[in-house]
């Protein structure tokens, strides 16, 4: 038996607003519940609300520049930047550039719906 496991089809996470999701490991690609590693691309101006996830997150930024929004603070990282944000932190992601942002997201435990606590 391999003990490894190379991923050639990520899962595409259906989205509804220009953002590309590509799940290589996780929970809805490999049934992995404790990581989920995602590379991604946001468009231009694109934003998603506030939330208070249930799983700290990684964020590399591969290209462009993406801001996030961390409590009362506003962060921007650009391209070989990196960022930790702590479980139970209030946080909004967003690209309102004009280039699409290009990065790799890892959630522990892996990220779900259910635990992203979304604000609609």
């Amino acid at each position: 038996m391999k003990k490894y496991f190379i991923q050639n089809k990520p899962f595409i996470v259906p989205t509804t607003d220009g953002k590309l999701i590509e799940e290589h490991h996780g929970k809805a690609s490999t049934g992995n519940n404790d990581i989920s590693i995602a590379h991604m691309v946001a468009p231009p101006n694109w934003s998603e609300p506030f939330q208070t996830p249930d799983f700290e997150e990684y964020t590399y930024i591969i290209k462009g520049k993406k801001q996030f929004v961390i409590e009362d603070e506003t962060i921007i990282l650009e391209a070989g930047q990196s960022i930790k944000i702590e479980r139970n932190t209030r946080v909004q992601y967003s690209n309102p550039f004009d280039e699409s942002c290009e990065y790799i997201a890892i959630c522990k435990p892996a990220f779900s719906i259910e635990n992203v606590n979304r604000e609609y």
